[in-house]
């Protein structure tokens, strides 16, 4: 059996997390266009699709919210 008698070094990652009310307010994810404009009005910025299957996204104050065709996939906080 070999043994390794080096020395090792590990650096540390420091994540900054945000806080659960960030996420107030947010659509859910599978909810429509629809829906979304319905909850939040009209957002900031709209970028069009992009990609198979398409993915667009629209700019609210706080976060961004990505869509594939019609429906919510993620939202995402703005730091």
């Amino acid at each position: 059996a070999a043994f390794y008698t080096g020395s090792a070094a590990a650096d540390t990652l420091l994540i900054e997390g945000i806080s659960p009310d960030a996420s107030a307010g947010q659509p859910a994810r599978g909810a429509s266009k629809a829906d979304v404009r319905a909850q939040l009005g009209e957002p900031v910025s709209e970028t069009g699709a992009v990609g198979q299957p398409p993915i667009s996204s629209w700019e609210y104050d706080g976060f961004v919210v990505y869509f594939e065709y019609d429906f919510v996939l993620h939202s995402v906080a703005k730091r």
